[in-house]
């Protein structure tokens, strides 16, 4: 499969002070990561956080990524992805050119439809049924395109009404910062394969075989043909971002993914093949990765915050090959 060459991302979001998300972040950029994402989740501890089950998220994502290219200098900063419902469609437009102006064209603007149905609830918000979240984001990605231009807008749309005033300031980036679009189902991918530079794979289900009888690498090729099909000629310049949900560099696999077993409940033979997981040695990581961009077009990998010095290595070995 025609791919671009690797590169890696971080998702850190939390600190404990200005200090200590500082020094992370140059940390990021020290280790040779291309980018630093943040994350677009907004529950604290209490019962919403533990019904949602998302992990602890402490930092907001504009003022950290603004704080994050102020103190680097090649690191590029995005959001792995910000949610359509939780923000105002053309103020995030002026926010992301801002950030792309202020960090020197350093901008990756990840954004999606939303899936969270417990933290819509706890923010007072309404969740829409798919189809029309996904509507949606195809006039916020129309719109934020628009206003990037720097023309008069005038977007009508049945979600997005902006029009009477050209979009400001520029980005630096031309004809626009890197968009990333993620999900995992047809609709979404495809609007990502038409749309987007960046096309973030979700998590594959953890389960042997899946409504229609899919093994998890078989899921994974089937949402990678629907994003080949949307781009057509573009495929072979999009990156195709994933981040894998087990993480750990290890020279013990055996006993990292049978500690996993036990306390998810998944076989450790599911574990070890699934396409979200990456638990081995730094060898065997980066042969794997081969893999996976040779079958599954992956080119873009996201560990978490806690994994950036053990998963360095892997990045020292396969950034820009």
């Amino acid at each position: 499969m025609d791919r671009p060459p690797f590169r890696f991302a971080v998702q850190a979001t939390n600190a404990a002070g200005g200090r200590e998300w500082r020094d992370t972040v140059r940390k990021v950029e020290d280790l040779g990561y291309s980018t630093l994402f943040l994350a677009d989740h907004y529950l604290g501890p209490g019962p919403a956080q533990r019904a949602a089950r998302t992990p602890r998220q402490d930092l907001a994502p504009i003022a950290a990524m603004a704080a994050a290219a102020a103190v680097t200098e090649t690191l590029r900063i995005g959001c792995r992805v910000f949610c359509i419902d939780y923000h105002v469609p053309a103020v995030l437009a002026k926010e992301a050119a801002t950030l792309d102006l202020l960090s020197d064209g350093r901008l990756e603007l990840g954004i999606g439809a939303g899936w969270s149905e417990i933290e819509y609830g706890a923010l007072g918000l309404d969740f829409d049924r798919p189809g029309r979240r996904i509507a949606k984001l195809a006039e916020v990605v129309e719109l934020i395109k628009a206003h990037w231009r720097g023309e008069e807008l005038d977007c009508s749309g049945e979600f997005v009404r902006v029009h009477g005033y050209a979009g400001r300031p520029r980005p630096v980036q031309q004809p626009h910062p890197p968009i990333m679009i993620g999900g995992g189902g047809r609709r979404v991918l495809s609007l990502a394969g038409r749309e987007a530079d960046i096309v973030s794979i979700s998590s594959v289900p953890f389960v042997a075989r899946d409504a229609d009888g899919l093994d998890p690498q078989e899921v994974a090729r089937r949402r990678i043909e629907f994003v080949r099909d949307a781009a057509g000629e573009r495929f072979g310049r999009l990156d195709v971002e994933s981040s894998p949900y087990f993480t750990e560099i290890t020279d013990d696999a055996g006993t990292v993914l049978a500690g996993l077993a036990k306390s998810t409940g998944i076989a450790v033979d599911l574990l070890r093949d699934h396409p979200n997981v990456l638990v081995g040695s730094s060898e065997s990581v980066v042969a794997a990765l081969h893999s996976r961009r040779d079958s599954l077009g992956v080119n873009y990998v996201t560990v978490q915050q806690s994994q950036i010095e053990s998963f360095a290595p892997v990045v020292a070995r396969l950034h820009g090959r």
